[in-house]
């Protein structure tokens, strides 16, 4: 099913884009909301229409767009985030992590435009900001370990014993018959 959008949907399209989508999300969600309408050939028409006519602000738009994404040129970010003994984050670090840092920053972003891969391990990633459909900001993150000295207190003594006790416990095989076959 053809639609065109009438907000910007992340993932699927900026407004005024013309974009397939499957028909039950379309006549079920897209259309009731008010976030699309479906593009028959008068639709189009006046899609046109009001494109050359708002050229100008489209124009400001963007300017305004890549003027914020100057802003962010070269910020990095760390997120501290509490951490297992082995490396796993209890929850994870998502856009919504990365629109709070940004504001401590004093750099102001809506965390809808931000995409990311949750990261649920520490290391580091990366988030895209959305700020026009042609104007994109990637952000390097760095997601860090908030408890590093208890994790460190902790490592010998979770570590220590599992390596001597590795190599002085051993199985013995253990051989299984294979069940004789009936004749």
């Amino acid at each position: 099913m053809e639609i065109i959008l009438k907000e910007d949907i992340i993932g699927l399209g900026f407004k005024n884009d013309i974009v397939n989508v499957k028909s039950g999300y379309g006549r079920n969600y897209l259309i009731p909301q008010g976030k699309a309408v479906i593009a028959s050939p008068s639709a189009k028409k006046i899609l046109v229409e009001n494109l050359k006519q708002q050229a100008h602000k489209l124009a400001a738009l963007k300017a305004a767009a890549e003027e914020k994404a100057a802003q962010l040129e070269g910020v990095a970010i760390e997120v501290a985030a509490k951490v297992s003994a082995t490396g796993q984050l209890y929850g994870s670090v998502g856009a919504a992590q990365v629109a709070e840092e940004l504001k401590k920053l004093g750099k102001e972003v809506d965390r809808k435009i931000i995409t990311m891969r949750d990261a649920k391990k520490v290391g580091d990633y990366v988030a895209t900001v959305h700020f026009h459909k042609e104007v994109l900001v990637e952000i390097p993150v760095k997601v860090v370990a908030e408890n590093a000295e208890e994790l460190k207190a902790e490592e010998p003594v979770v570590e220590a014993p599992v390596a001597e006790e590795a190599p002085a416990v051993e199985e013995p095989e253990v051989e299984t018959e294979a069940p004789a076959e009936e004749a």
